[in-house]
């Protein structure tokens, strides 16, 4: 395991406008997954939307962050209850990678290795636009990535705007710009 995979471990840029994050989470690897296709479990920790397992079939991800934690935290101003955003399949191994386009410009990829009974899950956010959403992705994936290692895990994690709102301060402390 590398320090990267730890619990609370913070994403990196790994080249102009990519940013890569590692977590190690609570296995098997069929669980894990299910949380990344199963509309009804991704909620709980990202975004619903139904999802055909075929390269380039469409999906609609909706984001209902004050449902991830209980309480939620404060929702930054100008920060709506749900947000949606169309996209699309472009590669699916199961089990092992799922690769979606992430709106109009960018890709996300997520890489599941079993290790034992716990699963290292690689999560690569490519062609994101700026610094200032390299900075609100990392938090948001460093975030969401703590509501899913806690429903995984049957744990708690902090409310997630409190926690986002920390994150975000860190990476605009930590990534390069």
């Amino acid at each position: 395991m590398t320090e990267l995979a730890g619990m609370h471990a913070f994403g990196e840029l790994i080249e102009p406008a990519t940013l890569k994050i590692e977590r190690l989470l609570p296995g098997p690897v069929e669980r894990v997954w299910s949380y990344l296709t199963d509309s009804d479990l991704r909620r709980k920790w990202l975004a619903s939307g139904t999802m055909e397992m075929k390269p380039g079939a469409p999906f609609e991800l909706v984001w209902r962050n004050d449902e991830l934690t209980d309480p939620p935290g404060k929702r930054p101003d100008k920060f709506p209850q749900e947000h949606r955003m169309q996209s699309r399949v472009i590669e699916v191994e199961p089990l092992r990678r799922l690769v979606f386009s992430w709106g109009e410009r960018g890709e996300v990829s997520f890489t599941l290795e079993p290790r034992g009974g716990e699963v290292l899950m690689t999560v690569i956010h490519r062609r994101i636009s700026d610094r200032t959403n390299e900075i609100m992705i990392g938090a948001g994936w460093h975030m969401h990535l703590e509501v899913l290692a806690a429903a995984l895990s049957g744990g708690r994690t902090e409310p997630f705007w409190d926690g986002w709102a920390r994150l975000r301060q860190e990476y605009e402390r930590r990534l390069p710009g």
